[in-house]
């Protein structure tokens, strides 16, 4: 079916809408009809090349949802109608890492950037002329229509909004599951979150329902800062730099037991200053993406290993999407987790440069495409 997308042919330049031709659902493989689709910082890292895919055109996005509008052979758990949020780390349930506890790991997630279907590895979308369109960790949410594999959706109930269930493809899991799964944040203990955009938003809320006795809330942007607060950060800075004294005072010294970074681009000279307010024995969170072309870390080996520090990396929150995305909204629908403040802004397809150049700004926390008869 021809419809259109969001695409990017070169690094630097401006998203731009073009016409696309989606391929039919496959074995395993389901046709959505797109709702809404989150803004996530890192469909930016692809236009700066911070992500690099496989080839070009690229179609951006991984966190939506929708309706099932076709199932493929094969399809049991998903019927025509359903909603679903996609989950940009697919989940088969049947390799080492989905069967070991981490469906965040599965084996999928090793061609999410490759662009090929994980089905047969041929391509489903391509341009009018006929070029091979690379999707997004295997999606394309900025499209009004997508097909994937069945791994890559989760059913959700069909009183939730749409915008609501796609920051939950992506956002919400990872920022609450880095303060809860990956960070293990406990009752009393003291929290750090550095970035409170999307993600980051996410895990102050998990580390305050975690039961974190101060959580301090870090970021340049003032607007942002002062929404923390409001999400429940018990105090909020613009560095860490002024943060730290801070922080020193109230623990008396003891700094944070859990640091978690979620800011929209990891620099590794920052490191050694994030861990610098982690505690003895305590857990920096690394969930923030860095270019994946850099190599280099600031950091002093000698008290990671005399203080006993943890660095540890993070994905999607550590996270099973088909257990885990269910739950966070069923917390949502009983007032526990605050999503819908969270969306600061809705946009059409078309202004899609616009509401990335607000995320750049600090204007928004989340960024939502919400998709109309125009589109579809």
């Amino acid at each position: 079916m021809k419809t259109k997308g969001a695409l990017l042919r070169e690094h630097n330049k401006p998203w731009a809408i073009e016409e696309i031709e989606i391929g039919d659902p496959k074995a395993h493989e389901i046709k959505i009809k797109m709702e809404a689709a989150g803004m996530c910082h890192s469909d930016h890292h692809l236009m700066t090349g911070g992500i690099p895919m496989a080839g070009f055109p690229i179609l951006g996005g991984h966190e939506g949802a929708g309706v099932v509008a076709e199932v493929g052979e094969g399809v049991t758990d998903f019927e025509v109608g359903d909603h679903v949020v996609l989950s940009f780390i697919p989940s088969c349930g049947k390799c080492p890492s989905c069967q070991s506890g981490m469906a965040n790991l599965c084996d999928f997630g090793a061609m999410l950037l490759q662009g090929e279907a994980v089905s047969d590895n041929t391509f489903r979308i391509h341009t009018a002329a006929g070029e091979n369109v690379y999707p997004m960790t295997l999606l394309g949410t900025f499209a009004p229509y997508m097909v994937v594999h069945e791994a890559s959706a989760v059913k959700i109930d069909k009183d939730i909004p749409f915008e609501i269930a796609a920051l939950c493809g992506c956002g919400i899991p990872t920022g609450y599951g880095s303060s809860t799964r990956s960070g293990d944040v406990r009752p009393g203990e003291d929290v750090a979150i550095v970035g409170v955009g999307g993600v980051g938003t996410a895990a102050l809320q998990g580390a305050v329902i975690s039961g974190a006795r101060n959580v301090f809330a870090i970021d340049p942007v003032e607007w942002k800062r002062e929404q923390a607060l409001k999400f429940g950060a018990t105090a909020a800075f613009a560095s860490v730099e002024e943060a730290a004294m801070s922080i020193a005072e109230t623990t008396h010294g003891g700094m944070c037991q859990k640091v978690v970074v979620t800011v929209g681009e990891v620099h590794g000279k920052d490191v050694d200053s994030w861990m610098g307010i982690t505690a003895k024995g305590g857990t920096c969170v690394l969930t923030g993406m860095g270019n994946m072309l850099e190599s280099d870390v600031t950091l002093n080996l000698a008290m990671l290993t005399l203080l006993q520090k943890n660095l540890q990396g993070s994905i999607f929150g550590g996270a099973n999407p088909k257990l885990d995305i269910p739950q966070l909204l069923s917390m949502y629908k009983i007032g526990k987790l605050n999503i819908a403040d969270m969306i600061t802004r809705q946009y059409r397809l078309d202004q899609i440069n616009e509401g990335y150049q607000d995320m750049l700004d600090g204007r928004n926390i989340r960024g939502v495409i919400r998709y109309t008869e125009e589109d579809w």
